[in-house]
């Protein structure tokens, strides 16, 4: 598997990065997980528009969907070549009715389902393409999921937003990459529920036994080395930022 960092800042995107979004490849399929705020420009440093073959939402929030808005602008109203097949897209319960109501003004009230093909997600283990996904329920305000993925022996586990959950501890089980959120700083914000610190990312990756700790969704109001050094404190094993364009392979 390839995974390609196409945004990464939490909350609103940084002057050096756009808000969630991932890039994940596999034997030519393209999944893309999350397209926050300035995704859907990234996205085009890195293959096609009309490129991607899946795109799994974490959760509603807009620095995790926002951009799909724009993206079904170019999907609907494509004209050379014609309208754009449905994509499949996995995300909670109600992702149609989020999207139609953020853009506020689509053709018709199933306009998206005309260019999406919308598929709620549960926790549940399930193929998209050539990869084995597992989803499960994490912790915030709102429903949200964290994914594992795995295909040719390899994993890769993104944890959406999430605050301290076993749930994603057994999820991150023996994973190769851990891309974990750690949007608070250790000390400073403490909400149940809500996100992870640095520390507390750590401390999963620990648990977990997780190979490799990427951390991301840290907000530009965040210092992302006092959450790298938190987390490196916690676990063992390589840690490091994430960063937009940054590529590992897996």
């Amino acid at each position: 598997m390839k995974l390609t960092v196409v945004g990464c800042s939490g909350s609103f995107p940084s002057a050096e990065s756009a808000c969630s979004s991932y890039l994940v490849e596999a034997d030519g399929f393209r999944l893309l997980l999350d397209m926050g705020n300035g995704a859907l420009g990234e996205l085009q440093r890195h293959c096609g528009l009309y490129d991607l073959d899946a795109i799994f939402l974490s959760h509603l929030h807009a620095d995790h969907c926002i951009d799909m808005l724009g993206y079904f602008v170019a999907r609907y109203y494509r004209h050379d070549g014609g309208r754009c097949e449905a994509l499949p897209v996995y995300g909670p319960e109600r992702t149609e009715h989020r999207l139609t109501t953020a853009h506020a003004d689509t053709p018709s009230a199933s306009s998206m389902s005309e260019v999406f093909d919308f598929r709620t997600v549960k926790p549940a283990t399930f193929e998209i393409g050539p990869f084995t996904v597992r989803t499960e329920r994490v912790r915030h305000p709102v429903e949200a999921f964290g994914i594992r993925i795995e295909h040719g022996g390899g994993s890769l586990t993104y944890s959406g937003d999430t605050g301290v959950t076993p749930v994603l501890d057994e999820l991150a089980r023996d994973t190769d990459l851990f891309l974990c959120e750690a949007a608070f700083t250790y000390g400073k914000e403490n909400i149940p529920d809500l996100h992870l610190n640095g520390r507390e990312a750590g401390e999963t990756a620990a648990r977990a036994g997780a190979r490799r700790l990427v951390l991301t969704h840290i907000a530009p109001w965040t210092d992302p080395e006092v959450n790298l050094r938190d987390a490196r404190a916690a676990f063992p094993g390589p840690v490091e930022l994430a960063a937009r364009g940054a590529v590992y392979e897996i």
